[in-house]
């Protein structure tokens, strides 16, 4: 393309046809640590392959979660299509009204998540019921031309002809240019029905097992509340004219409240619209399903620490409930993880980790051999124990298999025993050791959890559960350790069966004892003197100060104290567990330097020292020193440290070009001259120009020739 031209201007090149980019490997970036060059491409493959099998896993969950969801949507246009194509007389009513079937889905506020569910339902609809969806956002649609160009252009996928596109580039002209207008595709939608009525009956056949016969329009506002009022009436009140001719059905995405369509629809619109609401799962339940799934569970080696875990949830639940980047923080954990710790390439399958061990180099060893966990471990052991650890790598090899496949059976021990105690706890009043299951693990992790008040408040109040509410924890119970794969629970569910039993006794046993009760109280309403009553009521008095426990109590205490023990045994903290730094991410500082952005404290930093990232050694410099061989920015940024509230532009400019031409040295003419080079003069306005847009000063109206700082302190 020329880019000749009589007057300067800025020339705007399109890309070409979009080609396949190809992939870089990233295996090379592991390799970029000088302390470590052993097994990183083995470390990069098992980061991947851990990434690709969560991964798989959560969009699993992900489809399993929407999948109700989904079934009423496709039901409630199963049932506007039907109305439809049979002429009813309920879709008679309505088409005097001029009704247009709309669902409107409430999504809640984690609005980064609406694009994964409305891609989701966009592919769902597209294989199980029509071929004709539209997705609509409120940047694209700022009036009702720029809508039915977006909404045509995407039923029809070819190129529209707007007037306000006269100077689109379209290189592929297509034969179907057409006016955006709801007779255009009232025409459209009828010529491709009959298009597919008149096919073959065996691809007739075909398309009707995947689509519906005249399948119905979907149009999706994926974000209602940014659409403006005057854009939506007008396509309402446009579309619901021509409903006879065009099986349309609307979907709002709504993030705040289904009152938001009364909000921006007046009543005259509003009514035109055949609403049925859907409200799509709770956030917090998708997060517990994820961390349930994810984390609690044996079939993925890499576990997050408690500090981790407890800066995700605070990210989550403080700032976006969006389960997509509570993800994008774990992948990032994963990636941080397989990079920064050598000893990851053991963080795999116990059945591979035990082949690697058998591989593991000198200085591997040596890693392990410095692991905090490993030398509480050697600490223990015996002298002649010790020194065979430190100096014989074949017998550490021996102990490390060991060692791992302990850690391998704490985990399904402590998953199955934290669920029980979860059993427990999640019905207590005030959920002393909180609601979710997640927060119960948290706690688990951070230290003892029996050592804490919350703990002990809980017992406490266990201690007071019905007999029904308790016979049900109990069978739960039963439930999660028969589902176990840990080996060491079949006493444990014996036990709890035992408990089970005793309960069925006593029950048996209290109504006999009802029937006595009932005896006795008609003996006391029996006519009897007055000494014998005196005497009665007192051993009654009696009975009741001394407070003996019954049977049911007494067993409620056993069962109480037994799952109490569960907890002793096998709710150990994680980091009590030796080498638990190989499966274990802990570095919540590096996490939530990467997620809890500081652009103030990373701007301060750049200016006032930016060899923290050029890395350039001639920018090095004392502490209040400035360079002259540093960006114009940082020497007006840090000059602007020295003024006060407003900082006058000649003596800046003065103070500035001193600092420059400090390299000339013994030729300080220039520096000390009345008129400041040209050039000089250009770099301050630039730099000041800069200042001005981050936000440091702002133009005084006080003086016209100072500008007012804006920002304090250091960061």
């Amino acid at each position: 393309m020329s880019t000749c031209s009589v007057s300067k201007g800025c020339f705007v090149f399109k890309p070409s046809p979009k080609k396949k980019r190809v992939a870089q490997k990233t295996g090379g970036v592991f390799r970029e640590r000088n302390d470590d060059t052993e097994d990183t491409e083995l470390r990069f493959v098992t980061c991947q392959s851990l990434w690709n099998q969560i991964k798989w896993e959560m969009e699993q969950i992900q489809e399993d979660l929407n999948k109700q969801l989904f079934d009423n949507l496709v039901g409630f246009l199963r049932r506007s299509h039907s109305e439809f194509q049979e002429k009813t007389t309920e879709w008679t009513c309505r088409m005097k009204s001029r009704e247009i079937p709309t669902a409107a889905l409430v999504l809640g506020v984690n609005v980064t998540d609406h694009d994964l569910t409305f891609r989701s339902l966009s592919e769902v609809l597209q294989n199980n019921v029509t071929p004709y969806i539209a997705l609509l956002e409120a940047k694209d649609c700022s009036g009702i031309k720029n809508l039915m160009q977006k909404l045509m252009g995407q039923l029809m996928n070819c190129y529209i002809d707007v007037d306000s596109l006269e100077d689109e580039d379209c290189v592929q002209v297509s034969q179907n240019r057409i006016r955006c207008s709801m007779t255009s595709l009232i025409n459209w939608y009828e010529s491709v029905t009959k298009k597919t009525d008149s096919e073959t009956p065996s691809k007739k056949r075909t398309s009707s097992s995947k689509h519906w016969q005249s399948p119905p329009v979907v149009v999706i506002f994926r974000d209602m509340e940014s659409f403006t009022t005057k854009v939506l009436q007008d396509f309402i009140v446009i579309s619901s004219q021509h409903i006879r001719e065009l099986p349309l059905v609307l979907i709002f995405g709504i993030a705040t409240s289904p009152m938001i369509i009364h909000s921006l629809l007046p009543h005259s619109v509003s009514s035109l619209l055949c609403i049925e609401l859907f409200q799509s799962l709770s956030c917090k339940e998708h997060l517990s399903t994820i961390i349930e799934k994810l984390l609690l569970t044996t079939q993925f080696p890499f576990k997050l620490g408690e500090k981790v875990l407890q800066v995700l949830i605070n990210i989550f639940l403080y700032h976006d409930f969006s389960v997509q980047n509570f993800i994008k923080g774990f992948q990032l954990c994963i990636v941080e993880h397989f990079y920064s710790q050598p000893l990851s390439v053991l963080c795999c399958q116990l059945v591979d980790a035990k082949k690697r061990v058998n591989s593991l180099s000198h200085d591997q060893c040596e890693n392990i051999r410095r692991l905090p966990s490993f030398r509480r471990y050697v600490e223990s052991q015996v002298s002649e124990k010790q020194i065979s650890l430190l100096t014989e790598d074949n017998f550490l090899k021996e102990i490390i298999q060991k060692l791992l496949e302990d850690l391998h059976v704490y985990h399904e021990n402590y998953i199955s025993v934290l669920r029980c105690l979860h059993v427990f706890t999640s019905s207590l009043p005030k959920y002393p050791l909180g609601k979710q299951i997640r927060e119960l693990h948290c706690a688990c992790l951070e230290n003892r959890v029996w050592e804490t008040k919350e703990y002990e408040s809980s017992l406490q109040l266990a201690r007071m559960l019905n007999k029904s509410d308790l016979v049900t924890m109990l069978q739960q119970c039963v439930e999660i350790f028969v589902s176990s794969s840990g080996e060491e629970f079949d006493k444990t569910v014996e036990k709890l069966k035992e408990f089970l039993t005793q309960f069925q006794k006593l029950e048996a046993e209290a109504f006999q004892e009802q029937d006595v009760s009932v005896s006795s109280q008609k003996e006391l309403q029996k006519k009897t003197d007055l000494y014998h009553l005196q005497k009665t009521l007192l051993e009654l008095k009696e009975s009741r100060r001394s407070k003996k426990l019954t049977k049911f109590e007494m067993l409620r205490f056993e069962v109480v104290d037994y799952i109490d023990s569960l907890v002793r045994n096998y709710l150990v903290p994680a980091d009590h567990k030796t080498l638990h730094e190989i499966v274990y991410f802990n570095s919540a500082s590096v996490l939530r330097g990467h997620l809890n952005a500081a652009p103030r404290i990373a701007l301060h930093t750049a200016l006032n020292n930016p060899y923290c990232y050029l890395k350039n050694q001639a920018l090095k410099s004392d502490g209040g020193s400035i360079s002259n061989k540093a960006p114009d920015i940082c020497i007006v940024y840090k000059l602007h440290l020295e003024c006060g509230r407003l900082i006058n532009l000649v003596d800046w400019l003065e103070a500035f070009s001193t600092v420059v031409m400090a390299v000339e040295g013994p030729n300080a003419d220039a520096a000390s001259s009345d008129q400041v080079d040209n050039t000089i003069h250009a770099r301050f306005i630039r730099a000041v120009s800069e200042l001005e847009l981050l936000g440091f000063i702002k133009p005084s109206k006080q003086k016209t020739d100072h500008v007012a700082r804006l920002t304090w302190g250091g960061c």
